[in-house]
């Protein structure tokens, strides 16, 4: 399978299209009426409970950053953990 391009030149030799940027810029002035909204779903006693809990997760995530996904491995015999090795396959 080819590369989808040459080496040396840019795949987007003019950059992001100028629309793009003005997007970001608009949903950006919007951040503090945004923020405000979730907050008050988030403490609303009237919505309900799965705009709560996803108004608070946003807030969250916003402010602490989304957490990690983590995966427990566990020997059932408990031994060592278990041991994961990636390795580059030779084509030949």
């Amino acid at each position: 399978m080819g590369k989808p391009f040459q080496k040396g030149k840019s795949g987007n030799p003019t950059g992001r299209p100028k629309a793009l940027k003005e997007v970001v810029e608009l949903a950006r002035s919007h951040t503090t009426t945004a923020i405000e909204a979730l907050a008050r779903i988030a403490s609303s006693q009237t919505a309900p409970e799965s705009a709560v809990v996803s108004a608070a997760n946003a807030l969250l995530d916003r402010a602490w950053g989304k957490p990690k996904d983590t995966v427990a491995l566990e020997n059932a015999e408990g031994g060592k953990p278990f041991q994961i090795v990636i390795r580059k396959l030779s084509d030949g």
